[in-house]
């Protein structure tokens, strides 16, 4: 009888073996095939240009909220997700007021790492608050998106180190769902190995345009001179990990094979990781609509007009006829205090206009002066 036992117990575990190893083969197998089709070894992989493939824009804002695994394709028009939605219908109601031109974009709450639903990352600001809700968006967006200023309902800290965001949104498009958790798996195993835990935030997010280039990411941090960049990349690979660690993240240098575009104004050229140059953003002056709801990332504002506090602090107004006219082109030295400031360049138009007003009255001033001398003088 124990005999009996020990042979069904055997083949019990036989069995239960072979369905496992099944299992197993039927994963693998299903994930090569998600690859070849969806995934890093797809046909269309590298087939485009990217450089240039990112709209110019100053400013970009990171909704936390729950878990890229269980966002639905359009989550900004979701009625079960109403901050979301209720952000998102804020944007597009303010869009002539908002002078920045800003991305909005979802990104994971992770509570282990102290993100939770309704926190606002802002860059290159390089501030989080935190206690956005459905109750306070108005507030949120006549203080923060509108004003330039520090949030009045909100708690604000600020945020240090670099942070890349991997579009993992699936639901949206599955070639990101494929590639986005293997890049975040990647980057997250080498930080690791690095000892950059603390140094290096990666976090997923939802849709930010161009899924044919998955696999997609955007980094932010600082540049040779300390500013904080951020830059768009395509293509990329679990391969191309350790070159974004060590050259991008590290030295600050451009991976040119899958640089896509960077945040702030647009570049003649930049120099990338191989000395080669890139052309860089789009063309700020093509006719587009003000806010382009692109799935969800949730904003896209090309309204210029008017007042702000630019990138890095920067203080700017670049008004209409300023940007279509190209009168002036002041770069204006970095200002740390928040909130709207003055617009330099209309004060530096006014100037101009006075000193030329004046020129002119003095030189027809020297000639009536001179004709009366002459008349007299004859």
């Amino acid at each position: 009888m124990l005999l009996t036992r020990f042979i069904t117990s055997i083949s019990h575990f036989n069995s239960k073996s072979n369905f496992l190893l099944l299992s197993s083969a039927t994963m693998s197998s299903t994930a090569a095939v998600d690859d070849a089709k969806h995934g890093f070894s797809r046909p269309e992989m590298y087939k485009q240009n990217l450089a240039g493939t990112v709209d110019s824009y100053d400013r970009h804002v990171f909704l936390c909220y729950k878990n890229h695994r269980v966002w639905p394709p359009r989550v900004e028009a979701s009625d079960d997700d109403p901050l979301v939605k209720r952000v998102a219908t804020a944007f597009k109601a303010r869009k002539n007021d908002i002078v920045v031109k800003t991305k909005i974009t979802v990104c994971e709450a992770r509570e282990e790492d102290g993100y939770s639903d309704g926190d606002v990352l802002i860059f290159p600001e390089m501030i989080k608050y935190k206690g956005l809700k459905e109750s306070n968006v108005d507030s949120f967006f006549d203080d923060v998106m509108v004003g330039c200023k520090s949030w009045g309902d909100g708690v604000q800290n600020a945020v240090a180190g670099s942070y890349i965001f991997v579009c993992a949104h699936g639901s949206r498009d599955v070639r990101c769902g494929v590639c986005g958790p293997v890049l975040i798996d990647k980057l997250n195993e080498e930080i690791q190995l690095r000892g950059l835990k603390d140094q290096i935030s990666v976090m997923a997010c939802s849709h930010v345009g161009g899924h044919k280039y998955a696999g997609n990411l955007i980094t932010f941090s600082p540049g040779p001179d300390g500013k904080i960049m951020g830059h768009w990349y395509g293509y990329v690979t679990p391969n191309d990990v350790p070159a974004l660690l060590d050259q991008h993240i590290a030295k600050g240098e451009v991976i040119q094979k899958l640089w896509r575009g960077q945040m702030g104004p647009p570049l003649d050229e930049l120099k990338g990781a191989n000395d080669q140059k890139l052309a860089n953003g789009d063309d700020t002056h093509k006719s587009k609509k003000n806010v382009e709801l692109e799935s969800n990332n949730l904003s896209n504002n090309e309204n210029v007009a008017g007042c702000c506090q630019g990138v890095n602090g920067v203080s700017c107004c670049r008004s209409a006829s300023f940007e279509q006219n190209k009168v002036v082109d002041e770069t204006v030295e970095a200002n740390k205090k928040q909130g709207c400031q003055v617009c330099w360049s209309w004060r530096v138009l006014q100037q101009r206009d006075i000193l030329t007003a004046t020129g002119i009255l003095g030189a027809l001033a020297v000639v009536a002066v001179g004709y009366r001398f002459y008349r007299r003088s004859g």
